[in-house]
């Protein structure tokens, strides 16, 4: 069973994921990241491929993609990081990035080398639905990998279930239709939002994104959710922390108590 399915299938509640920058804040933390993050309990791991152009990312994401291109990343490297993962966790890892450096690459070359390192899912925000229908569902069903698709508060309703339907492993629920980044506290506005997609019973879980920074937030997505994903929060405290270890145990500790 791919690890995303089994992981919701498990009906664990308040599920924690956390997304990265590979190659961030030097070139080789990207395994280290992982280990640290898995045996601090979290749920899944979002691995991000770093993108000259990270449109849909606040300034801290933006910052940390760009040292870690200055630094050497590249997909090549990361899959050579990669190769070994497996020796040191079984959590579900998903990569994340964008369609410019993916077709550069090769989605099916993409899909090919994830499997080889135990990659189970992708989420590429700014592929369109019907393209990624026509053009990529195909190759991700025939690798047996997920591919998760973003609904914001601005997707109409019809489009929503469109997107379910094409959705595998979960659904991205963006929490505002702004860039990545931290919030101290989630309003009435998105907590209604929240609710309006959950009474909807989509065929996928749900996780909420962006904003998703410290432990009354996660609480608030989680309530209508199987969890949050923490992005920004994350890759700041990378950033600030003396070391991986502290980053990752500060971070559970904002985020669970």
């Amino acid at each position: 069973m791919n690890r995303i399915d089994r992981l919701f299938a498990s009906g664990k509640k308040d599920l924690l994921s956390v997304y990265f920058t590979a190659g961030y804040p030097h070139l080789n933390d990207t395994v280290d990241i992982i280990r640290t993050l898995s045996d601090e309990g979290v749920d899944m791991i979002e691995i991000g491929m770093p993108f000259s152009d990270p449109m849909a990312d606040g300034p801290v994401i933006q910052h940390s993609s760009q040292v870690a291109l200055e630094n050497g990343i590249s997909q090549k490297v990361l899959f050579e990081q990669l190769k070994d993962i497996r020796r040191y966790t079984d959590i579900p890892l998903v990569l994340m990035g964008y369609i410019n450096p993916v077709l550069q690459f090769g989605f099916e070359n993409l899909c090919k080398k994830a499997v080889e390192v135990g990659i189970d899912g992708f989420i590429i925000p700014d592929i369109p639905l019907d393209i990624y229908r026509k053009e990529f569902a195909p190759i991700v069903e025939k690798y047996g990998l997920r591919f998760t698709l973003l609904v914001t508060p601005e997707t109409p309703e019809t489009r929503v279930r469109e997107i379910d339907a094409a959705s595998s492993g979960f659904v991205y629920l963006v929490s505002s239709a702004s860039t990545t980044g931290a919030q101290s506290a989630f309003n009435e506005q998105k907590q209604a939002y929240f609710k309006r997609i959950e009474a909807m019973g989509l065929r996928n879980p749900l996780m909420v994104g962006f904003g998703v920074s410290n432990k009354e937030t996660f609480e608030a997505a989680a309530a209508h959710t199987r969890g949050c994903i923490v992005g920004s929060a994350f890759v700041k405290l990378l950033q600030e922390s003396a070391s991986i270890d502290e980053a990752v145990k500060t971070l559970v500790q904002r985020i669970r108590g």
